[in-house]
């Protein structure tokens, strides 16, 4: 889910290492609403996502004032939002997690929305989120203005600002997607374990990243799919669960990943090498 805004902010030029910590920060502000302030699990969601979308925010902003690379940038949220939710959890909780988030007003309607199961065909309800995301990324790039936007900042932004592209909205915009649709992650595996640990998404900002270059998206920013990056998630996905149906250690898990990264840099700069000189 999280990998479709990762890859239109890396066509777009920029990363955001801190999408895995917003993950965990999310689902635990909704936990903290719902368990300790009583709150109905819906008005908590939507303070949720208006947190995501504010902390995009200010990774965009600080981005585009200091030009600082997004890199560190976001780096250094990464390790604020790390730190944040494994002190406050524990002051609260004396714990690393949040639990019975179940017991919140609402708490059924929400994860039937967000994170149910049809058990009668053992389908989740968050890979239709997967899907929609996917669909209306695509559209995003392909039929809509923005998309081309995204593109000409990425790839030559001095040049996109020149002939009246809005470089520094459409950069912000796509921070601020990208930690909104973490956030929504957050809210989805909260709902769905009806309990958060401290360290949750820490970690998947890599997974991320690696779906986007699978899926062609250049490290350069201003080429790459998101419907290559759907493709990309479902490879990793099933090497991961050929791994564990092989019943090997699943730390060899990392090591796939890693080898398919680099076929997919060095297969990525190989056939656009080609296309250059082709041209």
């Amino acid at each position: 889910i999280v990998a479709v805004p990762v890859a239109l902010l890396m066509i777009g030029g920029e990363f955001d290492l801190s999408a895995g910590a917003m993950i965990g920060s999310s689902g635990l502000l909704l936990g903290y609403l719902a368990t300790f302030q009583d709150m109905n699990i819906w008005p908590a969601i939507a303070i949720v996502l208006l947190f995501g979308l504010a902390i995009g925010f200010v990774n965009g902003l600080v981005v585009i004032r200091t030009n600082l690379p997004s890199f560190i940038v976001t780096l250094a949220t990464f390790f604020v939002l790390q730190g944040v939710n494994a002190a406050l959890t524990l002051k609260l909780t004396g714990t690393t997690a949040i639990q019975e988030i179940d017991s919140a007003t609402g708490f059924e309607s929400a994860r039937r929305f967000f994170a149910s199961e049809l058990t009668q065909y053992d389908f989740k309800v968050k890979v239709l989120w997967w899907i929609g995301l996917t669909l209306v990324g695509a559209w995003l790039l392909a039929k809509s203005r923005f998309g081309n936007w995204i593109y000409s900042a990425g790839g030559d932004p001095v040049a996109a600002r020149n002939v009246g592209v809005p470089v520094v909205r459409t950069k912000i915009a796509l921070f601020m997607m990208t930690s909104g649709v973490a956030a929504l992650m957050g809210i989805i595996t909260a709902l769905e374990l009806r309990s958060i640990q401290a360290k949750e998404g820490i970690g998947l900002e890599f997974i991320f990243i690696i779906c986007a270059v699978v899926g062609g998206c250049l490290l350069t920013g201003g080429y790459g799919s998101v419907i290559g990056t759907f493709f990309g998630a479902a490879m990793l996905g099933m090497v991961q669960l050929g791994i564990i149906f092989a019943e090997w250690d699943s730390n060899w898990t990392f090591t796939f990943q890693g080898a398919i990264l680099f076929a997919a840099v060095m297969l990525n700069t190989i056939i656009r090498s080609r296309a250059q000189k082709a041209r």
